[in-house]
């Protein structure tokens, strides 16, 4: 009865598995960041869809049926179709330029 049940090598829950996930990345913290960054991208990109608007990239491989979009980055990333890179001085001035265009802290309630 059990022996069903009992495998040598069990499937985990991620296809692929974390351990050659962890080969293609550096640190496990980076590999959820950037898998969260991307199914969110992802996700975004099947919302935009139904509006005709296309902002986002769509799956750099060919999704299965009813596959979610962290399963879907995962494998891009395992395939090498995603390459993370820190960003670099100037890319990091002009975020925080951008970001002093806008008074995040003002009340809106006192205008």
């Amino acid at each position: 009865m059990w022996r069903n049940f009992l495998t040598v090598n069990p499937e985990g829950i991620t296809n692929p598995p974390i351990d050659d996930l962890l080969n293609v990345t550096p640190s496990k913290y980076e590999l959820v960041i950037e898998a969260a960054r991307r199914a969110r991208q992802i996700n975004s990109y099947y919302a935009q869809l139904q509006d005709g608007l296309l902002e986002n990239v769509g799956p750099l491989v060919t999704p299965e049926a009813g596959e979610k979009p962290l399963s879907i980055a995962l494998r891009e990333i395992n395939e090498g179709k995603l390459v993370s890179r820190e960003a670099t001085a100037e890319e990091l001035a002009q975020e925080e330029a951008l970001a002093e265009e806008f008074d995040f802290s003002l009340d809106p309630d006192a205008l």
